[in-house]
């Protein structure tokens, strides 16, 4: 039976002991309590600088991609902090860049630059980058064909064509919903060579409902309660 990597969701935050998510320290977190990897968001500055941030805009400082980089806050780390703070952890960058927001950058700097960083220190090996955005996708693909790329797939989506559209794009993963992910999903995947990181399993049963159908990676909020279900606690 295949057991799934665990993978910290914005590494693991912990708000009761001021630890944010996507920061330095939520990444340590994830590495004490034993993930595997963690997943993370990436947005490009003004000044093109690759932060990690979930939101489009910073609470209280503006939106991020009318920002200098000298003006992100000491809690949003760059691109390549993160990375050397996940070293020895398998890391999954998402790009965030898609047309319904003011910031789209349809040129995909954004994803040139993070698969060039990506490479410069690298971590080709171990890196997954990640978008809802095909095209962004394809950009990193152009650039680095040696770089794996995950299609992130919505609840609201069909699983089936988010194989096919992973597959026209280079894809070598598909990045599902929890609640897309079945017997048929997962066999589909396996047949088109896909691996499959499924986000975000919270629940103990869900967790060991992942484990019988044989996901490749779940990525989670609760780490410890993950590797519990796994039985690897």
């Amino acid at each position: 039976m295949r057991v799934p990597a665990v993978h910290a969701h914005r590494g693991s935050p912990d708000p009761a002991t001021g630890v944010r998510e996507n920061t330095i320290d939520a990444f340590s977190r994830a590495r004490r309590l034993g993930a595997d990897g963690v997943e993370l968001d990436v947005r490009r500055t003004a000044d093109g600088a690759l932060a990690v941030h979930h939101d489009p805009e910073i609470r209280g400082v503006g939106p991020i991609h009318e920002l200098q980089s000298d003006q992100l806050p000491d809690s949003v780390p760059h691109l390549a902090v993160a990375l050397q703070a996940c070293e020895g952890l398998d890391v999954n960058i998402e790009l965030k860049n898609l047309p319904v927001e003011p910031a789209f950058d349809p040129e995909e700097r954004m994803a040139r630059d993070v698969a060039e960083l990506v490479v410069a220190a690298g971590r080709a090996t171990t890196v997954v980058v990640s978008s809802f955005w095909p095209g962004s996708l394809d950009a990193v693909h152009q650039d680095h064909p040696e770089l794996s790329t995950g299609l992130l797939v919505t609840s609201w989506s069909d699983p089936a064509a988010g194989v096919e559209q992973a597959l026209e794009h280079g894809c070598r993963a598909l990045h599902p919903h929890a609640s897309l992910v079945s017997r048929t999903l997962v066999a589909d995947a396996r047949h088109a060579g896909l691996s499959l990181a499924v986000w975000t399993v919270n629940d103990r049963a869900q967790l060991e409902a992942m484990v019988d159908l044989g996901v490749d990676t779940v990525i989670t909020d609760d780490v410890p309660l993950a590797l519990s279900a796994l039985g690897r606690a």
